[in-house]
C-alpha cells in the first residue's frame, strides 16, 4: 500500500520541485544591460545652385515636309514618246527641265493651220484697207454730202480686223499646245513619284507624277496653349528652332525659324501648331557644304528658343517631389521648401524665385524627411553648381544652368 501511495504522489512532487526551481531561477537572474539607442544620421550629397538669366526652351516634334508640292498633269493629249532619265522617284530636277514629251505631230499641224489662217486674215485686211481708200476717193466729188460708213466700207474693215485678232488667238493657242507637248518641271525639286511610261497614251489632265520643292522645308510643331506664354511673340513668333534627328546612327542638327502659328487649336489633340522653315534642306544652293541633307519624311525633335527669364535655376526632375525640394541649411539641417516651377521638360525643371545663390540642394532621397532633421553632407567641399559633380548615380547629377 505504501509503495502504491508514493507512486501516485511522485508526479505531483516532481511538478512542485520544478515550480520551485523556476521561481528561484527567476529571482536570481541577472537583468540585461541597458544600451542607449541612437538614430543614424542620414548621409546626403548636395549641389550648390546659382540662379541665372536664361531663355526657356520649348520641346516639340514633327515630320519634315516640302513647303510646295504639286501634281504634274498633262495639258494636252497624246502618246508619250520620251521620258527623261531624271524623271524617276528621287530624281533631282531644275526649273524648266524637260521631264517627258508627247507626240507633237498633230499640234505641229494645228500650228501650221493657225499660221495659214492668220496669213489669210492679214491679206484680207490689207485688201479691205485698199478698198476703203478707193471708196473714200470716190466720195470726194460729193462735197455736199457726208459719206456714210457703209459707203467707206468701215464695217467691212472692222470685220477683217476682227478676223485677224481671231487668227492671232488661234495661232497663240496652237503655239502653247505645241509647247505643252514637252512636260517641264515648274520649279527646282525632287521627284516623289512617276506614274507614266514610254508609249503610254495620256489624255488631258492625266496625273503623271508628283514634284516636291527643294528650296524650303516646313515642319509643323505642336505645343500646348500654355506654352505660348514662353514665346517672344504669339502672332508671329519668328524665333529660332533647333531640329535634331538620327541618320545612319548619328545625331544631326539643323537651324531654322518659326515663321508662323496656325492660330487654331487642333480638336483632336488640343494642341496649337507652329510652323518652322528650313532653307535649302537638300543643299542644292550649297553643294560643297559639309552638312547633311534634311530629307523629306524625316521625324525630328525640336527645341524652340523661348522668352528670357531672370533668377531661374535648372534642376533634374528626380529632385522634385510634390513641388518641393530638400535644402540643407548652414547648420546641416533639412529644410523642405516649396518651389515655383515656371517650366519643365522630360529631364529638367526650371525654378524661379525659390532658391538663393549658394543654396545646397540634396541630390539624395531622404525618406520621411522632416524640417530640422540633422544630416551629414558627403560632398561638403563642393564650391558651386558647376564644379565637381557627383558621379555615383543619376540622382546626383549636377544642376546646370542654360546660358
Amino acid at each position: 500500500m505504501l509503495n502504491i501511495f508514493f507512486r501516485r504522489l511522485a508526479p505531483l512532487i516532481i511538478l512542485i520541485i520544478f515550480i520551485f526551481a523556476a521561481v528561484l531561477l527567476n529571482k536570481t537572474k541577472t537583468p540585461p544591460e541597458e544600451k542607449n539607442t541612437t538614430t543614424p544620421v542620414p548621409i546626403v550629397n548636395v549641389i550648390k545652385v546659382q540662379p541665372e538669366t536664361m531663355p526657356l526652351s520649348l520641346s516639340s516634334y514633327g515630320v519634315v515636309n516640302p513647303k510646295y508640292k504639286t501634281q504634274l498633269v498633262t495639258e494636252v493629249a497624246g502618246r508619250i514618246i520620251s521620258v527623261s532619265n531624271h524623271f524617276v522617284s528621287g530624281g533631282i530636277v531644275k526649273k524648266g527641265d524637260a521631264l517627258a514629251r508627247i507626240e507633237p505631230s498633230d499640234y505641229e499641224a494645228d500650228l501650221m493651220q493657225a499660221q495659214a489662217s492668220l496669213a489669210q486674215a492679214m491679206a484680207a485686211l490689207d485688201e479691205e484697207k485698199a478698198r476703203g481708200e478707193v471708196a473714200k476717193n470716190d466720195w470726194k466729188g460729193y462735197d455736199s454730202k457726208v459719206a456714210p460708213e457703209l459707203g467707206l466700207r468701215i464695217p467691212h474693215l472692222k470685220k477683217e480686223q476682227a478676223n485677224v485678232k481671231y487668227a492671232k488667238a488661234s495661232l497663240a493657242r496652237a503655239e502653247r499646245n505645241l509647247e505643252r507637248t514637252i512636260i517641264r518641271a515648274p520649279f527646282d525639286g525632287i521627284i516623289k513619284t512617276r506614274s507614266i511610261d514610254l508609249g503610254q497614251y495620256v489624255s488631258l489632265g492625266t496625273n503623271i507624277g508628283e514634284l516636291y520643292d527643294t528650296d524650303v522645308a516646313e515642319i509643323r510643331l505642336p505645343i500646348t496653349d500654355n506654352e505660348l506664354a514662353y514665346l517672344t511673340s504669339i502672332e508671329r513668333p519668328n524665333t529660332e528652332v533647333e531640329l535634331k534627328t538620327q541618320l545612319a546612327g548619328q545625331i544631326h542638327t539643323w537651324k531654322g525659324k518659326i515663321i508662323r502659328s496656325e492660330g487654331v487649336i487642333n480638336p483632336d489633340n488640343r494642341m496649337i501648331y507652329l510652323v518652322a522653315e528650313i532653307n535649302d534642306p537638300y543643299l542644292r544652293q550649297r553643294p560643297n557644304a559639309h552638312a547633311t541633307k534634311l530629307k523629306y519624311g524625316s521625324f525630328v525633335t525640336a527645341k524652340i528658343t523661348g522668352r528670357t527669364v531672370k533668377n531661374v535655376v535648372k534642376l533634374p526632375r528626380n529632385l522634385i517631389h510634390n513641388n518641393q525640394i530638400i535644402v540643407i541649411n548652414k547648420n546641416n539641417e533639412v529644410e523642405i521648401r516649396d518651389i515655383n516651377i515656371v517650366r519643365s521638360d522630360v529631364n529638367f525643371v526650371y525654378i524661379k524665385d525659390s532658391l538663393q545663390a549658394g543654396d545646397k540642394v540634396s541630390t539624395t532621397r531622404i525618406y520621411n524627411a522632416e524640417n530640422g532633421q540633422t544630416v551629414k553632407i558627403l560632398n561638403d567641399n563642393d564650391q558651386s553648381q558647376q564644379k565637381n559633380p557627383p558621379q555615383e548615380t543619376p540622382s546626383k547629377e549636377l544642376a546646370k544652368v542654360v546660358n
